[in-house]
C-alpha cells in the first residue's frame, strides 16, 4: 500500500494537470466533434480519479462501506451527466464536469479525513443535483423572473434576521439554523437571491434614486451579516454588488467609492469585533500566538509545507491535526497529501469555471441575465480567493469554505443550484443565437421572394 501510495500521488498530479488542461482546450477549440472527445476524456478522467482515490482509501481501512460510497458516487456521476445530456441537450457539460471533477476531490479528501462526512456530503449533493435538474426549465421558460425584484430581497432579509435571531454562535459567528438535528446555513441561500435582487434592479433601472434604493437593500443584507458577525460572507456580499453596480452603470467612481467604504469597514470591524483582531493577530504572525489563535493557520502552513510540490501522499499525511480540515482548511490538507502542483492544478479547474460564467454573461443579450451570471461567478470567484488566501496567509482567515470541495451541506446544494442557473442561461444564449439565425434566413428568403 505504501509503494501504491507513493506512485499514485503522481498519477493524481497527471490526472488533475490533463483535467485542468482540457479545460481549457476546450474553450479554444471551435469544431463541435473535437470539443465532444474533449468531454469524453474528461469523464474517464474523473472517474479514473474517483476509483484510484477510493482505492486507496479501502487498502487502508479495509472497509466495505468504502467501496459502497465508491460505487454510489459513480452512479451519481453517470445518472448526472446522463440527465443532462438527455433533458438539455444545449447545455454546457464542461460545467458538468468541472463540478462532478471539484466534487469528487472533495469526496476523496474528505472521505480520508471523517468518512461519515463523505457520506453526509454525497447524499446532500445528490439531493441538490436531483433539485438543480429542474432549474434550468425555471430559468428558460419563467419570463416573470425579471420582475420579482423585491420578492428577491425580501426573502433576501427574512432568512438573514432568521438567521440573526435563532442560529447558534459557532467560532464567534451566527452562521446556521439547527432543526431537528439538521444545520441549515441560510446565508448560502441569500447568496443567489441577493444576486438574483441586484441583477433585477440594476438591469431595470441605473437612475441615481434607483442605485440609491438598491444600495440601501444591500446594505441591509451586509448589515445583518455583520451583526451576525459573519463577515466572511458579508464582504462577498459586498463585492459581488460593487462588480454589478459597475458593469451596470460603467461609472469607475463607484467601485473607488465602494473600495473607501470597504476599508472603513474592515477598520470597524477590527475594533468592534474580538474575533476579528484575533484573525488579524493570527495572520501576522501566527507563531507568537500558536497556542491560541494562531494553531489553526499555523498547522495549515505546516501541512502545506510538509506536502511540498508532490503531496506526501494519500493517508501519509497528517490532515487531522489541522483544526476543521474538511471545512475551513480543506485547500491545506489537499496540498499536504496531493501536493501543491495538484492544487495549482484544481485552482486552473475553479478558473475555468469562472471563466466559462463570465462568457455567458457576456454573450447573454439579456440584461438581467447577463447581471445575474456576473453576480453568482463574482461570489464563487471571491469565495475561492478568500478561502485559498486566508489557507496561505495572503489575507485573514474569513471562515469561508472551498466551494464543492470542502465539507458542508448548504454550500454543497447552493452552489449546485448556482450551476444550474448558469446552465439554465446558457441554454438561453443558444435559444438566443437560433432566433438570430432564423431571423437571418427569414431575411434572406424574404429578399428572394421580393427579387
Amino acid at each position: 500500500m505504501n509503494l501504491l501510495t507513493q506512485l499514485s500521488k503522481y498519477i493524481f498530479i497527471f490526472l488533475m494537470l490533463l483535467f485542468a488542461l482540457r479545460d481549457y482546450t476546450y474553450l479554444g477549440r471551435h469544431d463541435e466533434d473535437k470539443k465532444l472527445k474533449v468531454l469524453k476524456s474528461q469523464v474517464r478522467l474523473i472517474f479514473i480519479m474517483e476509483i484510484l482515490g477510493y482505492a486507496i482509501i479501502f487498502g487502508n481501512t479495509l472497509e466495505v462501506r468504502v467501496l459502497l460510497l465508491l460505487m454510489g458516487i459513480l452512479l451519481y456521476n453517470a445518472v448526472t451527466l446522463l440527465c443532462y445530456r438527455s433533458f438539455y441537450p444545449k447545455c454546457s457539460m464542461l460545467l458538468v464536469n468541472n463540478m462532478l471533477m471539484l466534487l469528487g476531490v472533495g469526496f476523496i479528501m474528505i472521505a480520508r479525513i471523517n468518512f461519515d462526512q463523505a457520506w453526509k456530503q454525497f447524499l446532500i449533493a445528490a439531493l441538490g443535483t436531483a433539485v438543480a435538474l429542474v432549474i434550468p426549465v425555471i430559468i428558460r421558460k419563467l419570463r416573470i423572473l425579471p420582475r420579482l425584484k423585491w420578492l428577491y430581497a425580501v426573502l433576501g432579509i427574512v432568512a438573514l434576521m432568521g438567521v440573526l435571531a435563532l442560529a447558534a454562535v459557532s467560532g464567534g459567528a451566527r452562521l446556521s439554523i439547527s432543526i431537528g438535528g439538521i444545520s441549515f446555513q441560510l446565508s448560502e441561500i441569500v447568496k443567489i437571491t441577493m444576486a438574483f435582487y441586484v441583477g433585477s434592479s440594476l438591469a431595470q433601472d441605473t437612475s441615481l434614486k434607483n442605485i440609491i434604493i438598491t444600495t440601501v437593500v444591500a446594505i441591509i443584507h451586509v448589515g445583518i451579516l455583520v451583526l451576525s458577525t459573519d463577515l466572511g460572507t458579508a464582504l462577498v456580499f459586498f463585492v459581488m454588488y460593487i462588480a454589478v453596480l459597475f458593469v451596470a452603470t460603467r461609472k469607475p467612481v463607484y467601485p473607488l467609492a465602494g473600495l473607501g467604504v470597504g476599508a472603513l469597514g474592515a477598520l470597524l470591524a477590527y475594533h468592534l469585533f474580538a474575533h476579528v483582531r484575533k484573525r488579524v493577530e493570527a495572520w501576522r504572525d501566527p507563531f507568537q500566538v500558536y497556542s491560541t489563535s494562531g494553531y489553526q493557520i499555523a498547522q495549515g502552513l505546516f501541512a502545506i509545507g510538509a506536502g511540498g510540490w508532490f503531496g506526501t501522499g494519500l493517508y501519509l499525511g497528517k490532515p487531522n491535526t489541522i483544526p476543521v480540515a474538511t471545512k475551513d482548511f480543506m485547500f491545506a490538507a489537499l496540498c499536504e497529501e496531493f501536493g501543491i502542483i495538484f492544487c495549482i492544478c484544481l485552482l486552473m479547474v475553479c478558473m475555468s469555471l469562472y471563466i466559462l460564467i463570465l462568457n455567458i454573461s457576456i454573450l447573454i443579450r439579456d440584461r438581467f441575465y447577463k447581471l445575474v451570471a456576473l453576480g453568482l461567478g463574482t461570489e464563487y470567484a471571491f469565495q475561492v480567493f478568500l478561502t485559498v488566501g486566508g489557507v496561505t496567509k495572503l489575507i485573514p482567515m474569513t471562515g469561508i469554505t472551498l466551494p464543492l470541495v470542502s465539507y458542508g451541506g448548504s454550500s454543497v446544494i447552493s452552489t449546485i443550484c448556482m450551476l444550474a442557473i448558469i446552465e439554465g442561461m446558457y441554454i438561453l444564449r443558444e435559444d438566443e443565437g437560433e432566433e438570430v439565425v432564423e431571423k437571418k434566413r427569414t431575411r434572406l428568403r424574404s429578399g428572394r421572394r421580393d427579387r
